[in-house]
């Protein structure tokens, strides 16, 4: 690949004096390591989410960076499609008014067959939560940040519908299907439904799986509000479908119409669709400003990351529990 340095570990290149940003892409048990290792030597860091496979372990990785002034940023992309941008400016003018309803859904379908493996399906690696912490984080950041009101409480169940996978090791993101010569039990969950409470007394359902035939990435919402209903789906980012009794209106992305932040992403010609890898671009670009010490709207930090660990948390101890558990920051 022609880099011309690299080391022998990540911890290594956390503590060399010529780094000055770490990124973490590894899988989740390792994350903490690394993470303390690099702010404890003065580093800003970027890690992938969850940020720790514990809230304890977050929580201190998120003192730390606050402590130490560094930045230290979790990749919830998805608060980086124009067209969420708009959503959220929509709900916070209280254009939408009141709202009586979240609904959300995450699907995916790659791990839908006993031959599809990964490291995330071991709980050793990826944590006690796969599909819920995985891709169900995605979505409740997201719904928290459009909306400001934070979940307060939920009732969760997690299902496990293929319990034995393919005892092949796998060493890359997405695992196709094949040959089962030998499986092994699974203990992670591949899929999870939730109801849950913002602190304003709106009620939410929530979906997540990803077992979900021919759904390869669609993290959908749809906010309904007194005045009017907004819904985003990420199998359609340049949209935003908005409802009210009168009729309906679909909104394409464009950089010369809506909010600020919608025009700010929208950095691509109207017509000219813009996808998941440009959130990545825009959320690893609004990370180095803020390094350089400039400032942009929401930018998920460390602090994020810890808070969505106090709902994967949670969401564990309701499923074990079968009822209605405080969400604990």
């Amino acid at each position: 690949m022609d880099i011309p340095r690299s080391f022998a570990s990540g911890l290594e290149a956390a503590r060399d004096k010529d780094v000055d940003v770490i990124h973490i892409c590894t899988p989740n048990a390792l994350h903490m390591e690394v993470a303390k290792a690099a702010l404890e030597a003065g580093k800003h860091v970027v890690c992938e989410k969850p940020l720790a496979t514990s809230l304890q372990d977050a929580r201190v990785l998120s003192d730390l960076a606050k402590s130490k002034g560094l930045i230290g940023t979790v990749p919830f992309i998805n608060r980086y499609h124009p067209m969420v941008r708009e959503a959220r400016s929509r709900v916070q003018s209280d254009e939408t008014g009141k709202l009586y309803l979240i609904q959300g859904s995450y699907l995916q379908d790659w791990l839908m067959q006993a031959g599809d493996t990964n490291w995330r399906v071991d709980a050793s690696a990826g944590g006690k939560s796969r599909a819920f912490a995985d891709i169900g984080s995605h979505l409740c950041d997201v719904l928290e940040w459009i909306t400001g009101e934070r979940f307060t409480s939920l009732i969760a169940t997690l299902g496990t519908p293929i319990a034995q996978r393919s005892a092949a090791a796998s060493r890359v993101a997405f695992q196709a299907s094949g040959e089962v010569k030998e499986t092994k039990s699974v203990d992670t969950e591949d899929v999870a439904c939730l109801i849950l409470r913002t602190d304003r007394g709106t009620l939410a359902t929530l979906t997540v799986s990803q077992v979900s035939a021919g759904r390869k990435n669609r993290l959908w919402f749809e906010l309904d509000g007194a005045q009017q209903s907004v819904m985003f789906d990420l199998e359609s980012p340049e949209q935003l479908w908005i409802g009210r009794r009168e009729g309906t209106t679909l909104l394409m992305r464009d950089p010369s119409q809506y909010s600020s932040e919608q025009k700010r992403l929208a950095w691509l010609p109207a017509g000219h669709a813009q996808g998941w890898g440009d959130c990545f671009e825009a959320f690893v670009r609004d990370s180095y400003a803020a390094i350089r010490g400039q400032s942009h709207v929401g930018l998920p930090t460390f602090a994020d990351g810890a808070r969505s660990m106090s709902i994967v948390e949670a969401v564990l101890r309701s499923s074990a529990n079968n009822q209605w558990t405080a969400i604990n920051d």
